[in-house]
């Protein structure tokens, strides 16, 4: 099947999508899936994440980012109905790429190669995010009570939050009960690229079912972290909505190493709050598709609000990440099992 490019969605208005998750699958997901399974999930997952916190600042935003690139995937099948200044058409297209979702498809270590976290859309992953995981895995196993009880996809989800709320953000309730996916393929990668305009950033979000007004609030992951210069170094120079004088920082960070170089995504990169849009506010994204947040009037606004009430933000980015949390959960009739080791199916 070919694949079309994300751009070819720019105009789309309306997603709906086939099967896009089994009501099972809705069903089995609650917050107090294992309150009799393993009892001290949460509090076992949370000590493990604030060890490896603090054995590496890199390990929450790492781990973040890591859940998102396990959860935001594209659905087989979507209809889109295109509006254009005739009469709607509906254009039906089949993409090839597997339904794998929140499923910790992204641990599996596939010994041909043929495995997602080797795409190239996934390489800037870090090694600290899934240490961190495995840790958190090995943690809930040592209690004979919970051992080979809890799926990696829900320890992902939790070491999420963990990340999230040990950085000072929201303490968010954490929906549980998904199965981990057999399924790791290097094509299955679809995400969207630092250079999208706001037309991408929203044909890539609403084709996971998340509005503008979402995709704004859960880039605000962005926070915490860094990147490296080759994702946003075409900026220097050429792109007017970046202030001059953080164009010269990071000319400076970047000229003489642009392979090595990296800089934090906001003043606070070890801190979760708001202060990824107050950079927005004032040219200092550093990711085009971040800034274009900004400089896009259309979601201008959302951006404004963010900055300006931290509170929201908190509980929009927690709703958007339940939301995330949601796409392509399995059960066993699915093909969901529970691994024993999260970077081998059974």
């Amino acid at each position: 099947m070919a694949r079309l490019p994300l751009a070819f969605f720019a105009a789309a208005v309306v997603v709906v999508f086939d099967a896009f998750m089994p009501l099972s699958a809705v069903a089995q997901l609650r917050t107090d899936y294992y309150a009799s399974i393993c009892p001290n999930l949460e509090t076992i997952v949370r000590s493990s994440v604030k060890q490896s916190m603090s054995q590496s600042p890199i390990s929450a935003p790492a781990a973040l980012r890591l859940f998102f690139h396990d959860c935001a995937v594209r659905p087989t099948e979507l209809i889109l109905f295109i509006n254009h200044r005739w009469p709607i058409t509906e254009h039906r297209l089949t993409i090839d790429a597997d339904m794998q979702g929140c499923d910790a498809s992204i641990m599996i270590v596939n010994s041909n190669g043929d495995d997602e976290w080797r795409n190239s859309d996934n390489q800037s992953l870090k090694p600290e995010g899934f240490q961190t995981i495995l840790n958190a895995k090995a943690a809930v196993d040592s209690d004979p009570q919970c051992r080979y009880k809890v799926s990696c996809a829900d320890i992902l989800a939790l070491a999420a939050r963990e990340s999230v709320y040990q950085s000072g953000g929201p303490n968010y309730p954490v929906e549980l009960g998904r199965y981990d996916g057999r399924v790791s393929t290097r094509d299955s990668v679809v995400l969207p690229h630092a250079n999208f305009n706001l037309d991408q950033l929203n044909a890539f979000f609403s084709g996971l079912g998340f509005s503008q007004a979402e995709m704004v609030a859960l880039s605000g992951a962005h926070t915490l972290g860094a990147a490296d210069c080759p994702f946003f170094q075409y900026r220097i120079g050429s792109d007017p909505s970046m202030d001059p004088s953080f164009a010269a920082q990071l000319q400076s960070t970047c000229g003489s190493n642009p392979s090595s170089g990296f800089a934090f995504l906001d003043p606070t990169p070890v801190g979760f709050d708001s202060a990824f849009y107050q950079s927005l506010q004032r040219g200092r994204g550093l990711l085009g598709s971040d800034q274009v947040l900004y400089s896009d009037t259309r979601s201008r606004g959302s951006v404004d609000y963010y900055a300006s009430n931290q509170g929201a933000f908190f509980t929009d980015f927690a709703a958007a990440m339940t939301k995330l949390g949601r796409i392509g959960v399995k059960t066993p009739a699915t093909g969901g099992e529970i691994r024993l080791d999260c970077r081998f199916p059974n």
